[in-house]
């Protein structure tokens, strides 16, 4: 019996990449900004480098509505690109684009989008997969500990706002059931899972860019 017959898909997901989640969540740069340690700045550049990988993952999965693997997930309610702009409007002002720059882990992110997920719907799912299922389960630990850390309500928190998920367990509930029916065989699923920690392999470098300012960020505490 394989591994696929014992655990769906969605459990298999989970499973095979909880090394690269830990690795990831672990970073010094997001334990210092939840714990307060860095100023508000630090929340900010957060912020700018997230909106460029929305930016084009919203747009790139525009281009899969009809696609039989991807389209079940496209769902309206998930889409963040337009609540990180209004963070950056709140933390940055509103000319928020004339002062960010994608850092180079950035940049790489980016075009891992754009030249494989925007061809491949199996990579897609992992991108997907990835960040949504994240911002409705640990993004939302994230976003109380940043009200307790540096104040904020609603504004400099939309990004981690969901108005039209209420409740996400079901949501997310739903969500898993859709990846355990999709239409991927075996080395299909294989390709997403492989992707996926590819994907936690990029956050990672993408905090560990931003770490690379912590002494400036600690020191305006």
């Amino acid at each position: 019996m394989t591994t696929t017959e014992v655990t769906g898909f969605a459990e298999r997901i989970r499973i095979e990449t909880q090394q690269a989640h830990s690795d990831t969540e672990n970073s010094v740069f997001v334990t210092e900004l939840l714990a307060g340690k860095l100023d508000a700045s630090a929340h900010a550049a957060l912020i700018a480098q997230t909106w460029f990988v929305y930016d084009a993952l919203e747009r790139i999965g525009q281009t899969y509505a009809d696609d039989p693997i991807v389209g079940p997930f496209l769902a309206p309610e998930l889409l963040r690109t337009s609540a990180l702009e209004a963070d950056l409007v709140f933390l940055l002002g509103e000319q928020w684009r004339e002062g960010i720059v994608p850092l180079p882990a950035t940049v790489a992110y980016v075009e891992r989008l754009q030249k494989v997920a925007a061809s491949s719907p199996e990579a897609f799912l992992a991108h997907h997969y990835l960040r949504y299922m994240g911002d409705l389960s640990g993004g939302q630990i994230i976003r109380r500990m940043l009200e307790r850390a540096y104040g904020y309500d609603r504004d400099g928190l939309h990004f981690y706002i969901f108005d039209e998920i209420p409740k996400t367990k079901p949501f997310k509930d739903s969500y898993r059931a859709k990846l355990d029916a999709a239409p991927l065989d075996e080395t299909q699923q294989q390709q997403v899972i492989d992707e996926a920690n590819l994907v936690f392999g990029l956050n990672g470098a993408l905090f560990a860019g931003l770490a690379a300012d912590l002494d400036r960020y600690r020191a305006q505490v």
